[in-house]
């Protein structure tokens, strides 16, 4: 599989995870900030959360990790919590705005 086409899929790996507060996958939400793909197939994903207390954020990180893992071709995963720059409303798709009443 090609890199393009690997990345889809993990892109699509990720939307499958949702935020427990807002009922929006954490792709779309804006939270997931870089995706590295090296040459043998290692993620490494730069992800931050909606608040730093978050109650849920090692059970985020382990279902963000389990969801690329599932992906075929996929070798390890490293998942890096940030919260540089904070997350806010602006990082979320048109979409998630739309559906959230934002828009």
């Amino acid at each position: 599989m090609d890199a393009g086409s690997l990345m889809e899929e993990v892109i699509a790996a990720l939307r499958t995870v949702h935020d427990p507060e807002i009922p929006v996958n954490i792709y779309d939400l804006g939270l997931i900030y870089k995706i590295d793909l090296a040459p043998v197939a290692n993620v490494e994903i730069d992800m931050t959360l909606t608040a730093p207390g978050c109650p849920v954020a090692s059970e985020i990180v382990t279902w963000v990790q389990n969801a690329v893992n599932a992906v075929a071709g996929i070798g390890a995963v490293k998942v890096n919590l940030v919260f540089d720059p904070p997350w806010d409303t602006s990082r979320m798709s048109d979409e998630v705005k739309l559906e959230l009443g934002l828009l």
